[in-house]
């Protein structure tokens, strides 16, 4: 526990590790959306035209964090603020799903519940730093 702890207290001293982790990992989902998933549609199953508009939201995350990342911005409102769009994009995609589960195949449910976890994950640690650096920055 101490370890978790002082692990969100580094990310904290440090929020851009969190925000390069982010915009590498928006990155990877812009490309997996637009490149692979689009063109090997029909193992996946979700529309093109869905595909096209998750990777072009993708890509705004993946500039949004790399500008953090890049300006050095260490206020918690930026880690808070891509987190809660992280939790909206996460719960798009589960709208999403159940719009076009009859389109979807296994790997599409595969790969979309995935990626869901994985942002969820990101969206509780950033959460969690951006608790931790707001009691830093808050004056006491």
């Amino acid at each position: 526990m101490t370890r978790k702890v002082n692990s969100i207290a580094h990310l904290a001293q440090k929020p851009g590790t969190l925000f390069l982790v982010d915009s590498l990992g928006a990155l990877l989902t812009a490309f997996l959306l637009f490149v692979v998933l689009r063109n090997l549609q029909s193992y996946f199953g979700m529309p093109e035209h869905i595909l096209n508009s998750l990777s072009a939201v993708a890509a705004g995350f993946c500039v949004y964090s790399a500008a953090c990342f890049f300006l050095e911005a260490k206020r918690a409102i930026f880690m808070r603020a891509i987190a809660v769009v992280n939790l909206f994009y996460c719960m798009l995609m589960l709208v999403l799903m159940g719009v076009y589960y009859s389109l979807l195949t296994s790997f599409g449910i595969l790969y979309f519940l995935l990626e869901i976890a994985l942002i969820g994950g990101l969206v509780y640690l950033e959460l969690r730093v951006a608790a931790e650096m707001h009691k830093s920055e808050t004056p006491s």
